[in-house]
């Protein structure tokens, strides 16, 4: 009935596939293929940047991007709960011989910007060389605002390292942004990016498309992050299949995430009503969603009926225990998507009703 497990569920509307079957090709690694290169320059376009490349994950992208910024024996400054750090099977070190320095999330998803500096190695051959910051916006659903955005990549100019951002949901966290500073949401996302190296755009997730992600930065950047993504085996040829799904999503499913926000909203809202009012659902707390991602936490009593209700429901989400202050939790994971409608919301939310009625 409803699959809330990711945004990378998405299925391609009927006029992507459209676009996707009247696509031009050509040869990607020979360059030529007119649809891949038209998204490339369309995208770089958007969001202020030299030049841009496909791939065919946002893991790719970012392993090309710190491999491309840094060489063997060089250090990038990280997120505990970043992607880079925790979610991407260790590339960096393993493929790419660079040290990550992890640091611990404020509250408000930002890395402290005196932590920052306080990690960046002196040059002295006892320390790897610190030569990259890495951002993650949007994490775990939460928006890092643009003047935190901005000291970031300040800091970086002013200690001469390199700075990228992995943007697999930065058109959320524009679109969420955007009203406050009287912009579109993709004038927001540039803002976001200027003063960075390098972003990570991911196609696949609440943009809508089957595949691919897309990095940016420099002429001379993207020309070095080809010859990674060859090396790592991302070099396609007639992509132009693909990446016309991404043209496709870049012209027409930005403005559309607020749906998403507007869902994950009435997700939260009604979740907690429920909570309120029901005593069965008394351990549930809902943590506010900033854009699409709702996370419960409840007790794994709850949980282990719950769940698999749900599951019987056709109401699929993640879900995994962890410890906090008042004892062992069940987090669940909701992510609200272009698949997702108000109507499903809602029929979730009776469900949820009649198991506590149960």
């Amino acid at each position: 009935m409803a699959d809330f497990r990711s945004d990378t569920v998405t299925q391609p509307s009927a006029a992507m596939r459209h676009a996707m079957h009247d696509a031009a090709l050509g040869d990607d690694v020979f360059n030529d293929d007119p649809t891949t290169l038209e998204l490339q320059r369309y995208a770089a376009e958007l969001l202020g940047f030299d030049a841009a490349l496909f791939a065919p994950s946002g893991t790719q992208t970012n392993l090309i991007a710190m491999m491309s910024h840094c060489q063997r024996g060089d250090e990038a400054i990280v997120g505990q709960q970043w992607h880079t750090y925790k979610w991407e099977a260790g590339g960096m070190a393993v493929l790419g011989s660079i040290q990550p320095q992890p640091l611990e999330l404020q509250s408000d998803g930002t890395l402290a910007l005196d932590d920052i500096a306080a990690a960046i190695k002196p040059d002295d051959p006892h320390f790897a060389r610190t030569r990259l910051i890495v951002i993650e916006n949007t994490v775990g659903g939460k928006v890092l605002p643009l003047g935190y955005m901005r000291d970031v990549a300040a800091l970086a100019k002013e200690k001469g390292l390199k700075c990228h951002i992995d943007g697999a949901r930065l058109m959320n966290a524009a679109v969420a942004l955007a009203p406050d500073h009287q912009l579109s949401p993709w004038q927001m996302a540039r803002q976001l990016c200027q003063g960075y190296d390098s972003v990570s755009l991911c196609l696949s997730k609440g943009l809508g498309c089957p595949v691919g992600s897309l990095l940016l930065g420099s002429t001379d950047f993207i020309q070095q992050a080809k010859r990674v993504r060859k090396m790592l085996g991302g070099g396609m040829r007639q992509t132009g299949v693909l990446t016309a799904a991404g043209l496709y999503a870049l012209k027409h499913n930005i403005d559309r995430l607020a749906d998403d926000h507007g869902n994950a909203q009435l997700l939260a809202d009604g979740l907690s009503q429920l909570a309120r009012q029901l005593p069965t659902l008394s351990s549930l707390t809902v943590i506010a969603p900033q854009t699409n991602i709702v996370f419960t936490d409840v007790d794994p009593v709850l949980a282990d009926g719950l769940l698999p209700y749900l599951a019987d429901m056709g109401i699929k989400v993640t879900a995994s225990r962890y410890h906090a202050a008042r004892g062992t939790l069940m987090r669940l994971r909701w992510v609200c998507h272009l698949d997702i409608s108000r109507r499903q919301i809602e029929q979730t939310l009776t469900l949820v009703r009649q198991f506590s009625m149960k």
